[in-house]
């Protein structure tokens, strides 16, 4: 999960206390880069939210088309079943299909 990897919150940013000396730099920049770095944290943890809540819905959802799907038998591919209806399709309708 990503939340192990992040090593900063906007809440570290926002406290962060930089020491100042003579030739430092100025307070009023480093604030303003600071906040907007906390804006793009806050905007990135919430896009990540909405992306797992939405993987989540969508494995949920795929488990249960699968349990009510029954699974093709062994040896089946598409091509076999492309190849069914077409064969199908020239006994049902013959050479009409062709024409």
């Amino acid at each position: 999960m990503l939340a192990g990897r992040i090593k900063l919150t906007a809440k570290d940013i926002l406290e962060k206390e930089f020491k100042v000396s003579m030739r430092g730099y100025n307070q009023d920049e480093v604030d303003q880069f600071l906040d907007m770095i906390i804006k793009d944290y806050e905007a990135f943890h919430q896009e990540i939210e909405e992306l797992q809540q939405e993987n989540m819905r969508l494995k949920h959802q795929l488990q249960e088309s699968q349990k009510r799907q029954p699974t093709p038998t062994t040896g089946t591919t598409n091509f076999d079943i492309l190849q069914r209806l077409s064969n199908l399709e020239k006994h049902v309708f013959g050479n009409k299909l062709y024409e």
